[in-house]
């Protein structure tokens, strides 16, 4: 993934008003981010832990999509899979939920999904980041292909949400 910028990282937000993407907490080490192992940028909300976000290029331009999280109940740690990139966690996956854009989303319409707590799956893809014990199944997909099977989850998550 190409480095965003903070400007860009707002505009891209689809799910929510130009206000509310000013708000947002964006990552202040933007810098840092492994840029080049990323396929997407996600990151939890520091002041609202409730609160996810993902930006994933596209065709158009960057895609940005809000995420929100349910209260912790007993059922995360129960071992659960990201519905993305296929690794499971215990503890580390939660339903997270997006409104819809537009008109739906102004209605109240949301799409959920279960994924990464720390919607960090490109580094558990690749194996730069550990989920632990058999949290990475053995596969017979290329890293390239599983790279591809994430995106395409991914990104059918975020039709969902962009549907009209």
């Amino acid at each position: 993934m190409e480095p965003l910028t903070e400007q860009e990282i707002r505009s891209a937000f689809v799910n929510c008003t130009k206000g509310e993407a000013k708000r947002l907490s964006v990552p202040r080490d933007l810098a840092d981010r492994p840029w080049g192992d990323l396929d997407f940028l996600g990151w939890r909300d520091p002041q609202a832990p409730g609160r996810g976000y993902l930006v994933v290029p596209s065709d158009q331009g960057p895609v940005g999509i809000q995420l929100r999280s349910s209260d912790a109940g007993s059922w995360q740690t129960r071992r659960s899979m990201c519905s993305m990139c296929v690794t499971t966690h215990t503890g580390g996956v939660s339903l997270l939920v997006a409104p819809r854009s537009g008109k739906a989303g102004q209605q109240g319409n949301s799409v959920g999904a279960y994924m990464c707590s720390d919607l960090a799956c490109s580094l558990y893809v690749r194996g730069k980041k550990d989920a632990g014990v058999g949290a990475r199944l053995r596969e017979s997909l290329t890293l390239e292909q599983q790279i591809q099977r994430t995106m395409a989850n991914l990104g059918a998550f975020i039709t969902k949400v962009t549907a009209r």
